[in-house]
């Protein structure tokens, strides 16, 4: 039987579980933050200014490159329906006729997400510490720039992809939120802290995804994973740009903004790889084709090998002009 065909068929014998995946990982609207939650009232006069004004001054002791990041981190969020729309079009996913569960499970996973962006672009644009046209501008171009994550139409890895991205997202949300505290800007460092819990709720759920394929049909699933970061795993952003820019030419600065600072390093990716692997029992699944225990092979030895890489790694110290964020507007 082909390929697509088996993928096809677990992921309609997986459909059974979808349901409880969303009851388990996934909060109901009415039960689940809000990014006004977070955010100056602007129904009370009484209050909102004070708390803007607020806002405003704290912001202003945050440093150049972590604003890079922030913004960086927003427009990602705001990137959504690229996500959405590539997600709808995996194996297995079915939108038409009303539907089935992965693409409900789709549809409430892209609303949460959906709110991460929305608190962030409000925080900036009340913060008054970025150019929020070359924001918008940046973000417009990402929409419609697409992205391509090297996993086709392939559930097994989409579901990798995803498990990853999720994990890698939690950790920048997280730290950000640390080093917000440290600033003593609370209510950013608690806005951030909440996006990352989510984050790592829907790890845990692609996670647990992947891991139900491997329990059906453990070879493929191997050597889809073994592909995948074979490939590297792409951010969600590497088309990133700024204004008359082309697509792709602001990611690796706002990647160097992430590694100064710590948000988001070389070290994270291969911890990434490590937790995943021993998270999926790489080492004591059963049963394996000849290439898919090549496969395995290749993971296993693959977290040292990228560690000695790291390792040589030098990041630049000269910190990168950003139109979104000028050095004028952060003093």
């Amino acid at each position: 039987m082909a390929l697509d065909n088996i993928r096809l068929e677990v992921m309609q014998l997986l459909e059974k579980k979808v349901d409880s995946f969303i009851d388990k990982f996934l909060i109901p609207v009415d039960k689940i933050w809000q990014p006004t939650d977070f955010l100056p009232d602007s129904q009370n006069e009484d209050t909102f200014f004070d708390e803007v004004k607020e806002l405003r001054e704290l912001a202003k002791e945050l440093p150049y490159d972590f604003w890079v990041v922030l913004v960086g981190d927003t427009i990602t969020e705001e990137a959504l329906p690229t996500y959405e729309s590539w997600l709808m079009d995996v194996e297995g996913i079915n939108q038409q006729e009303g539907g089935n569960a992965w693409s409900r499970w789709t549809r409430y996973w892209s609303g949460e997400e959906n709110r991460h962006g929305d608190v962030l672009n409000k925080y900036l644009y009340l913060s008054g510490r970025v150019n929020m046209i070359e924001v918008e501008r940046t973000t417009q171009h990402l929409i419609s720039d697409g992205f391509d994550i090297g996993t086709d139409r392939d559930p097994y890895k989409n579901f990798v992809y995803t498990s990853f991205q999720e994990l890698a997202t939690y950790i920048s949300h997280n730290r950000v939120a640390k080093l917000a505290k440290e600033y003593s800007n609370k209510s950013l460092s608690k806005m951030c802290k909440i996006i990352a819990g989510d984050e790592m709720r829907h790890h845990n759920a692609y996670s647990e995804f992947v891991r139900s394929i491997f329990e059906v049909d453990p070879s493929q699933m191997m050597i889809a994973f073994s592909d995948m970061m074979k490939k590297k795993i792409v951010m969600p952003a590497h088309f990133l740009r700024e204004s008359g820019q082309a697509a792709g030419s602001a990611f690796e600065d706002f990647s160097w903004s992430a590694q100064r600072i710590g948000v988001y390093t070389s070290q994270d990716y291969i911890d990434i790889m490590q937790r995943l692997i021993d998270r999926w029992e790489i080492d004591k699944i059963m049963d394996l084709t000849d290439e898919a225990e090549r496969a395995r092979d290749y993971l296993m030895k693959l977290p040292s090998r990228m560690q000695r890489i790291s390792e040589r790694l030098v990041i630049p110290e000269d910190i990168f002009e950003f139109k979104w964020v000028q050095p004028a507007m952060v003093k």
